[in-house]
This record gives C-alpha cells, sequence and structure tokens, in this order.
C-alpha cells in the first residue's frame, strides 16, 4: 500500500537566510558571465539556392552532389548561406560542412537521408558512447570548423526507423570492442569500425567546432543520437523542435564541450532529452575536458528524461544551470545524475531552478553506482543545488541519492521542493551534508487539529 509522508522541513536561520541569498546571487552572476561567451555566429550575406546546383525537391532525386557542389562553392568564397526552398530532398550520404556556412531549411522543406550505409563511408573521426573511434560518417558532419549555422523551420528526417535504427540489435560485439580499446589505450589509428561492424552514426555531429548555431528546425527519426556537440564551445540551440522515437535518439548531448546556450526547446524524444558527457573511463580521464558552463532554460520536457549528466562523464562535468523549465508530456526521470565507479572524474556546481514535471517515475536522482557496476574509480559528486521545483506526481520516488560508500555524495541543497503525490519520498543512502529548506511531499500540513 503506497504510503504518504507529509514533510514539512525548515532550517530557517537569519544566517542560513543570508548564506542563501549570497549563493542566489553567485549562481545569477556566474550565470551571466557564461552567457556573455556564447554569441551566434554572424550568418553571411553570400546567399546561394540550392536548386541552382541541381538540386530538385521531389523526394526522389538524389540531391547530395548538389551539396557538396553548394559547400565546395561557399569554401572558395570564405562562406555563405544555402536556401533549401520547399519541398523533400533525399542526401545520399552525409553533409560534410566547411567554415562559415549556414544552412537555412525554409518553411516546408524537408532533408531526407538515404538508408544504404555504404553511402556514409569512408569512415571519418568520431566517438561512440565515450570512446574516440573511426565510424560511419554522421549524417551532418562538422570537423574542426568555425562559424556553422543551421537554421529555418524545415525538417532534418534521419529517415532511419527501418535502417539504421535495428543495428542496435547487433551493436553488441563492436560496442565491447570499443571499450576495450578505451580501457587498453588502443592507438586511434587501429580503432576501425564502420564495414562489418554496427555502431550506428549520428544524424548531426559537430567535433572540435566553435561558433555554432541551430535554430528553428525540427529533427527527426534519428539512426542514434540526434545532436552530438563533441570537443566544441560556443554553442547557441534555441527553437528547435525534436520528433525523435529511435533507440538512443538523445536529444542533445554535449561531450567536452562548454559555453552552451540550449533554450525554448520543444522535446518529444525516445530517450534522454539533454545528456551532458564527457568520456568514458580511462579516455576521458586521459583527455580531461570537462563539459561545463552549460545553461539550459525555458524547454519543454518530454521523453526518457528531461535532463541527465552521465553516465559517460569520465573527465567531469561542471557549472551547469537548469532555469525555468516545464514538461510537454511524461518523463521516467525528471532530473538524473549517473556515474559508476570505473567512471571517476566529478559532477558539481550544478544548479536546477524553477523546474516543473507532471507525472514521473522519479522525480530527482543521484546514483554513483549506476548498473550496480565499477570499482577503482569513485566519481567525486557536490555542491548541487535544486530550488523551488514542482511535480505533480512521482509513481516511485521523489529524490534519491545513492553515494558509494569509500566516496559520498556531499553537500545537497534542497529547498522550495513540492511533489503533490509521491510513493516513496526520500531514499539517502552514502550521503553527508544534505541540506533541506521548505519541502512539501504529499499533503501539505498546515495548522494541526485541537482536542474539542
Amino acid at each position: 500500500m503506497k504510503k504518504y509522508l507529509f514533510i514539512a522541513m525548515a532550517i530557517a536561520y537569519c544566517s542560513s537566510c543570508n548564506l542563501s541569498n549570497e549563493k542566489e546571487v553567485s549562481r545569477i552572476e556566474k550565470r551571466d558571465n557564461i552567457l556573455k561567451n556564447i554569441i551566434p555566429p554572424t550568418i553571411s550575406e553570400n546567399v546561394m539556392l540550392l536548386t541552382h546546383f541541381g538540386a530538385i525537391g521531389d523526394s526522389l532525386t538524389d540531391c547530395k552532389p548538389a551539396f557538396d557542389k553548394a559547400i565546395e562553392m561557399c569554401k572558395e568564397q570564405k562562406g555563405g548561406k544555402i536556401i533549401v526552398s520547399e519541398g523533400i530532398y533525399l542526401i545520399n550520404g552525409p553533409i560534410h560542412l566547411t567554415d562559415n556556412v549556414c544552412i537555412e531549411l525554409q518553411k516546408g522543406s524537408k532533408l531526407v537521408f538515404g538508408s544504404t550505409p555504404s553511402d556514409y563511408l569512408p569512415v571519418v573521426l568520431t566517438s561512440w558512447e565515450g570512446t574516440f573511434l573511426y565510424n560511419y560518417s554522421p549524417f551532418i558532419y562538422g570537423y574542426q570548423l568555425e562559424n556553422i549555422a543551421i537554421i529555418g523551420e524545415g525538417t532534418i528526417d534521419g529517415n532511419a526507423r527501418d535502417s539504421f535504427s535495428k543495428w542496435a540489435e547487433h551493436q553488441k560485439e563492436s560496442q565491447l570492442l570499443s571499450r576495450q580499446m578505451n580501457h587498453e589505450n588502443t592507438p586511434l589509428k587501429e580503432r576501425i569500425f564502420g564495414s562489418g561492424h554496427f555502431l550506428r552514426p549520428h544524424l548531426i555531429q559537430f567535433f572540435e567546432c566553435k561558433n555554432i548555431l541551430i535554430e528553428g528546425v525540427t529533427i527527426e527519426n534519428s539512426p542514434f543520437w540526434c545532436v552530438h556537440l563533441l570537443k566544441s564551445e560556443n554553442i547557441t540551440a534555441r527553437k528547435v523542435k525534436f520528433n525523435a522515437f529511435n533507440r538512443n535518439n538523445d536529444g542533445f548531448d554535449p561531450e567536452y564541450s562548454k559555453n552552451i546556450l540550449i533554450e525554448d526547446i520543444e522535446f518529444n524524444n525516445a530517450d534522454d532529452n539533454v545528456a551532458i558527457k564527457a568520456g568514458r573511463d580511462y579516455e576521458g580521464r586521459k583527455t580531461g575536458i570537462p563539459s561545463e558552463n552549460i545553461i539550459i532554460r525555458n524547454c519543454r520536457f518530454k521523453g526518457l528524461h528531461g535532463v541527465v549528466i552521465g553516465s559517460e562523464m569520465s573527465a567531469g562535468v561542471q557549472n551547469i544551470f537548469v532555469e525555468n523549465c516545464t514538461y510537454g508530456g511524461y518523463c521516467k526521470r525528471g532530473i538524473y545524475l549517473k556515474s559508476n565507479p570505473d567512471r571517476g572524474g566529478f559532477i558539481r556546481d550544478i544548479y536546477v531552478n524553477d523546474v516543473e514535471f507532471g507525472e514521473v517515475e522519479d522525480l530527482f536522482y543521484i546514483t554513483a553506482y549506476y548498473h550496480g557496476e565499477g570499482k577503482g574509480f569513485e566519481t567525486d559528486i557536490r555542491n548541487i543545488f535544486v530550488d523551488n521545483i514542482r511535480c505533480r506526481k512521482a509513481t516511485k520516488s521523489g529524490l534519491v541519492i545513492q553515494g558509494y560508500p569509500s566516496k559520498k555524495v556531499s553537500d545537497i541543497y534542497f529547498s522550495n521542493i513540492r511533489i503533490d503525490s509521491c510513493s516513496t519520498a526520500m531514499s539517502f543512502t552514502n550521503t553527508e551534508n544534505i541540506v533541506f529548506n521548505d519541502i512539501i511531499i504529499g499533503q501539505e500540513v498546515k495548522i494541526p487539529s485541537h482536542a474539542k
């Protein structure tokens, strides 16, 4: 039988109030200083129509040659804005971007990628679940570029539901091989996957890029993660819509990346809406580039989880801000921080403010023992600040923290938390210095009754 635990905790001393105000000012100043470093790229005025390069939006003509020609022209002219007008454009193979390029997908336009694996060869340098390797090219790929924009009201359709998405059933052998290469520090030149393997390519990947804008477009039917931001910085993503229901169709996956603004996004994903990563195990610790300075605000979450940190986060994650977000539908978990003792690294200085969910399984969940596995490299998880978070119903648990015996989760601050209905209110193990201020789980207890 479900039991409702009615809790009203208040640690209300003048000194703590002053400390709270100082923390709020510190949070806002830190956030605003980060925002100063996130500047969208200037879009070229050198306009090119994709149709002038032979593209036909009839859903039948292969328009990859037209894209290749247009991008080559942009390269020769030091930049350009490629206009994709209304129509359905078949793209049999990847679009490899160049510096100073904007692709504008006008209303009614759709890029539909072909499903023949050999079209995405030769292999390119990429990363797969936190391990660098050579694999099939992402469908839209930018490597070591600056000033890239994908904008407009059109759609990017990975067309992967009946092709690449099904590779998940056959990927285990290659997946384990990639992890072995990671742990054994196999030279990168020997990590060749592609043909004969089943590691699904990403839909969009920016790798070692700077100054990126993704705005307005709809993203759907991805073969794997939708937008992978890898070792990149100064990124703005706004007003993007996701309808991505294949396996592992995360929305945004920042990895080893910094100075990112994700705002006004309409998520509808079969997996994590935002999953912040920083490399896996040995390679992540060796690379040592944390994902940091990421602001997620004014978004509507819907899918598996709202915001996730991990589990591949071995180089560390810090300075993450989740603000003024709500929900567009069900999420299994609202905010989810996960690691295990194979990862190492740290998760710290995480700020969650003014966020609302409807029905979830678990509202707020931290685990340092993800999948119950790993040893030798515990993660340091501390300095998490959660303020003004609301949830209508948590079918399993409200607040969960699972530390590790030799590395406890510490310095977690909850304030102004309200969960209307919940099976297990709180479950904390291997923790220290967990602070509460104004928590209501279940029905608020008001004036006490008295004997008549």
